[in-house]
């Protein structure tokens, strides 16, 4: 590919309320880290029209499912936690459009957030809506106070993850407090926090490159080597790297 690819990232939005009107933003780390691994980045709003969403995908080489709120659980059969600050509902509907018609033409995606457990949840895979009452042994994975709280990050061997971060100590931001709990079927986990909760998953299916990653690589608390998870990205896009395939 001579050309620089051209890869999409939803954006976040928020309806109208008494003093404003609805309006969609995106964090400026999603286009910046995109741009400076080689891509052109492109912005989609939420759109609620499935042709004009098809329409838009044929254009673009891949996608970043962006992070945000939380997931509705009660699209996939269950209750919300009070703990849950839930996206908007539009941009909800859009994202699980858009994550469908991915996973039908197998484009590569790379989800981050709740971007990567939506990825989860739409292919099969179940999440933990709130870390601190399912998983009460782990650390602590968000702090309202300190948003640069980081925790260490454990890398599979031969996976992705491993090839972005190598040997050495690996600490990533942290800011969530759901998680994956059931990997979806064609997926492997390559990177988990050290009290296990996952961190990172990768797909095992040779015809689809699509990765997620828990933390935020694009956050201005990611580190300088986070960024190589976007190149990591482009470069499997445009085919200059062999895809590490993880055996499931």
């Amino acid at each position: 590919m001579d050309s620089k690819p051209v890869i999409g990232v939803n954006a976040d939005y928020r309806s109208a309320r008494k003093d404003s009107g609805a309006y969609g933003f995106l964090g400026a780390g999603y286009f910046d880290s995109l741009a400076e691994a080689g891509a052109i980045p492109v912005i989609i709003p939420p759109l609620e029209n499935e042709a004009d969403v098809r329409q838009v995908l044929n254009m673009l080489d891949g996608i970043v499912l962006g992070g945000g709120g939380d997931l509705d659980p009660r699209h996939d059969g269950f209750m919300t936690h009070p703990a849950m600050r839930l996206l908007d509902q539009r941009r909800e509907r859009f994202d699980r459009m858009l994550m469908r018609l991915i996973a039908e033409r197998r484009m590569p995606v790379l989800g981050i957030g709740c971007g990567m457990q939506l990825m989860n949840v739409s292919q099969g895979g179940n999440l933990f809506f709130h870390i601190p009452e399912d998983l009460p042994r782990a650390l602590p994975h968000s702090d309202p106070m300190d948003m640069t709280h980081r925790h260490a990050l454990e890398v599979e061997t031969g996976s992705l993850m491993e090839r972005v971060y190598g040997e050495g100590e690996i600490r990533v931001n942290s800011m969530h407090h759901m998680a994956i709990d059931e990997v979806a079927p064609g997926f492997a986990v390559t990177a988990r926090c050290p009290d296990g909760v996952v961190e990172a998953i990768e797909s095992t299916r040779d015809d689809w490159f699509a990765l997620g990653t828990q933390f935020h690589p694009q956050n201005h608390s990611a580190s300088a080597l986070d960024l190589r998870i976007f190149e990591e990205f482009v470069a499997g896009i445009t085919g200059q790297v062999i895809e590490v395939r993880m055996v499931a």
